[in-house]
Parts: C-alpha cells; sequence; structure tokens
C-alpha cells in the first residue's frame, strides 16, 4: 500500500458517543430484542434513526462494543492489510469482545501497565510511521493532519489496553513449557510439506554517529524549561498543564505522570533524581537523559517504586548537523572498503552502546533469555532492512539516515554479516524455530481454552443481526 494513503488510514479516528446504561438498552432494543420494556419501547420509538450518531451493539459483562468501534478497527485493518477469516462484519466484534475479556481479567488481577511503557510503546509507533515518511517529523504530521503531540494524547488509551492485554496473556501462559522430545515428536509426525518455513535470517553490524546538537539549541530547550519551572513556582499555572501543552512524550497526556516505576525502569540519570526528590512542590533541576531534557515533580513514593510528573524536551538536529555525521561515517566506511581497519575496529567510534561492547553486532528482543543477534527482515528497523536488501554478505553500506531507540534522528552505516535464505526448518539446525512453533501453538491453545471458559461464565448481550454468525468461539449468543 502506498507509504502516503497507510499514514493517512492509520490516523483515522472515530468520535465515540459516551451512552449511558439505559441508552445501550435503546440502542439494542431499536435492532430488534424481543422482549423489551414499555418505558424502553417508547424511547426507542421516539429516535429519529437519522439522529443517532453512534449505538451499542455488543455488551461484554458491563463493557459497550460501539458501532463505531467496528468501523474504526475495519479502517485500521485496511490500512495495515489485514485480511479477515470469514465475515468481517463478525470477525471484528467477537475480536473486539475477546480484548474485552483479557481486559476485564487483567482488572481483576491487578494486572498494571506504567506510563513509561506506554510511552515507549506510542514512542516506537511514532518511531516506525516517522521511517515510513521518509525521516520526516513534518511530513508524518502533514499526512496524518495533527502534531506528533497531539498523536501521542490520541494512542494513549489505544497502547494502554494494548499492553494490558499483552501482559495479560503473558501471565496465563507464564508457566506453559516444551521439552526437546515432544519438539521431535510433533514435528516427526507432520507431512514433509507441513514443516514450517524458516524466513531469511540476517546478522547485521552497525555504526551509529548523533547529528551534533548546536549549544544555541540546548540552550534553546533549557531557557523553556527554566520558564516553565519558574511559571510554576510563581502559581500562574500548574506542573501538570504545561505537561499537557508542551511535554514531547506519550505521557503529556496525563499531566506528565509516569505512574509508580521502580528505579530500574527508569533512565539512571532520570531516577538519580527523581528518587532524591521529597517535596511535592519543589521542581527539580534540569535532568538530561538519552531521550532529552526533564524537569520533574514527585508525586509519591512507595517503597521502591515512584510516581512522577515530568516536562521532557528533545534538542531540534539541523539539516548541517547530519549531513556532518553523514559524511564522517562516509569515510569511515570508505577506510574499512580499502583495509585500512575492519568494521570491527571501526566500532568504537559508534555512539551505540548497545550494540559498540558487541563488535556492532545488533540484538534482536531485549530480554536477556531469548536474545539473539539473528533477525528475520521484518523485525530489523525500517531503513535498516531497506539497506540490508541492498548488500551481499560482507559488503557495507552507505550513510543513512534512521530513528533510534530511543526516539533520536541519528546517521549510520551498517555491515551484512551473514544471510541466510528460507529454508524448510531442520531439525539439527533450526531446533530453536521449532521449539518456538511447538510453544506458540501450545500457548495458543491455552489462551482459547481460557477464552472459551471466560465466555460461559460473562454476560454477553448482543443486536440480533449479529446471533446469525459463525463465530470461532462458542457461546457468545446466550
Amino acid at each position: 500500500m502506498n507509504k502516503l494513503r497507510l499514514l493517512a488510514l492509520a490516523g483515522v479516528s472515530l468520535m465515540l458517543v459516551p451512552l449511558s446504561a439505559a441508552a445501550w438498552q435503546v440502542a439494542l432494543h431499536s435492532e430488534g430484542d424481543a422482549t423489551p420494556t414499555d418505558s424502553t419501547a417508547t424511547e426507542t420509538a421516539s429516535i429519529n434513526p437519522v439522529s443517532i450518531i453512534d449505538e451499542v451493539v455488543w455488551v461484554v459483562g458491563d463493557e459497550p462494543i460501539l458501532k463505531s468501534d467496528i468501523e474504526a478497527t475495519r479502517l485500521q485493518a485496511e490500512a495495515e492489510g489485514m485480511r479477515w477469516e470469514g465475515n468481517p462484519d463478525c470477525a471484528i466484534p467477537e475480536q473486539i469482545a475477546v480484548q474485552k475479556l483479557f481486559l476485564h481479567q487483567a482488572a481483576i488481577d491487578s494486572i498494571e501497565v506504567t506510563e513509561t511503557e506506554i510511552s515507549q510503546s506510542i514512542e516506537d509507533q511514532i518511531n516506525y510511521w516517522i521511517q515510513l515518511a521518509d525521516g520526516s517529523r513534518e511530513k508524518l504530521e502533514e499526512y496524518r493532519k495533527m502534531t506528533i503531540s497531539q498523536m501521542r494524547q490520541q494512542m494513549h488509551d489505544e497502547f494502554k489496553n494494548r499492553d494490558l492485554i499483552q501482559k495479560m496473556k503473558q501471565q496465563l501462559v507464564k508457566d506453559i513449557k516444551v521439552s526437546p522430545a515432544e519438539v521431535r515428536t510433533y514435528f516427526r509426525n507432520l507431512p514433509e510439506d507441513s514443516i514450517p518455513m524458516v524466513p531469511t535470517t540476517v546478522e547485521v553490524q552497525i555504526i551509529t554517529k548523533e547529528p551534533h546538537v548546536t549549544t544555541e539549541e540546548i540552550n534553546r530547550v533549557k531557557d523553556a524549561l527554566h520558564e516553565y519551572t519558574d511559571r510554576i513556582n510563581r502559581g500562574e499555572t500548574t506542573f501538570a498543564t504545561l505537561a499537557r501543552l508542551y511535554s514531547e512524550d506519550g505521557a503529556a497526556r496525563q499531566g506528565g505522570e509516569l505512574g509508580f516505576t521502580p528505579k530500574a525502569a527508569l533512565d539512571p540519570a532520570f531516577a538519580n533524581v527523581a528518587f532524591n526528590l521529597t517535596d511535592p512542590k519543589k521542581i527539580s533541576k534540569i535532568v538530561e537523559t538519552e531521550f532529552g531534557f526533564h524537569i520533574i515533580q514527585l508525586i509519591e513514593k512507595r517503597g521502591d517504586r515512584i510516581n512522577v510528573r515530568h516536562i521532557i524536551l528533545k534538542p531540534r538536529i539541523t539539516q548541517e548537523a547530519k549531513t556532518k555525521a553523514s559524511e564522517f561515517l562516509d569515510s569511515i566506511a570508505s577506510n574499512i572498503r580499502e583495509g585500512k581497519y575492519t568494521f570491527d575496529d571501526a566500532v568504537y567510534v559508534s555512539d551505540d552502546k548497545d550494540t559498540r561492547s558487541n563488535h556492532g553486532l545488533m540484538a534482536n528482543n531485549p530480554d536477556p533469555q531469548t536474545r539473539t543477534s539473528k533477525f528475520r527482515m521484518q523485525d530489523l528497523p525500517t531503513e535498516v532492512a531497506r539497506m540490508v536488501e541492498t548488500l551481499q554478505v560482507g559488503e557495507i553500506s552507505k550513510p543513512f539516515e534512521m530513528i533510534n531507540s530511543k526516539g533520536k534522528t541519528v546517521c549510520a552505516i551498517i555491515k551484512l554479516k551473514s544471510k541466510v535464505d528460507s529454508h524448510r526448518a531442520i531439525i539439527t539446525e533450526d531446533f530453536q524455530t521449532m521449539k518456538d512453533v511447538v510453544l506458540a501453538k501450545r500457548r495458543e491453545q491455552v489462551l482459547n481454552e481460557w477464552v472459551a471458559n471466560k465466555i460461559k461464565n460473562t454476560y454477553v448481550r448482543m443486536n440480533d443481526r449479529y446471533k446469525d454468525c459463525n463465530y470461532q468461539y462458542k457461546g457468545w449468543v446466550k
């Protein structure tokens, strides 16, 4: 799909009109429920269908599913090129209903996600969109017809729910394991043409250089933060208000509030200042982290966790600075090609500390237990994947721009260290891949059984037009 169309569709949002419990009944009965109360029937008859802005089409537990929810999901699926199994008019509301079940259980089990986690998820998505927009924040804002700050605010609740659902699923399957014997047995019984294909995998080394930020730009950011501090101290406004207006991360919508977070989950420089705050009325000094410049306000401490507000501003980078960084890396690449030194030797100049200590080798998956240097093409950052496609093993790319994991624009060069083309899995060579297949199927089975049992004990109501659908799970129609 055209990148412009993808970004435009990804920005579609529908205004959802909150409905009272009585209004839910009106909306449901207006579709022909057999036993409306007299008062509901009278109320329904008095409604002009043309005047209905939105309607509740399902209720799961005490959570409504609106018609606009279904249409928004349909548009998002179209933007991402998704295809539905069966009738989308049935599959989409069922998918939303299943999500409601996981969210309900997450609330029961007190599953939480911090604002830091939500912000990181949002930043990852925005950075992906920026890459689609040729690395330009301005082009992204033009395509989406809103500012980056507005995107963060719009995405907050959706990403909070997404992260809650993911954590709930992980909780339900955390104890599921498979043995080597189970893996071998599973694949021994599969026909050869059913053995999964292992996609092409690559190993990539990278050197990055952050474009120089001018002293004038740093001073501009610091002056703005000093001004915010002075306005708060004079009582002109509140920290939360300024965070909503100016902070450049996903927590802005919450007035900069991060939620109770352990020290280890925060940037070390940020954590050191935050945990030394004692007076909620005082504003911290300016703190520089890998993400930008912050000021912090204490809300509350609970044991080893802290809840603070922050305002973050990120210095802007000039095109001249990007050009200088690119030229520096171009000279490094030329010297490597001429044999003056190796890529491994040159890694010491890289600004990426996560890869610098490992000869520049990129790591896939932050979890130390499952971390690997092997990437499927779709798992690489977009700009890196684009460069990999132009390289043979051992070749070094030309310099290019990308957004790193901290949300910063950097210049980079890469070397394609190894490549294994797509092939059918072989137990002696691809055991981990085959184990992952069996483990995923086992986890999927457990989650499906959980959903089926949860449906049995959950109140579900739907408009009549949804009762003849062929659903994946039985029991929706009570």
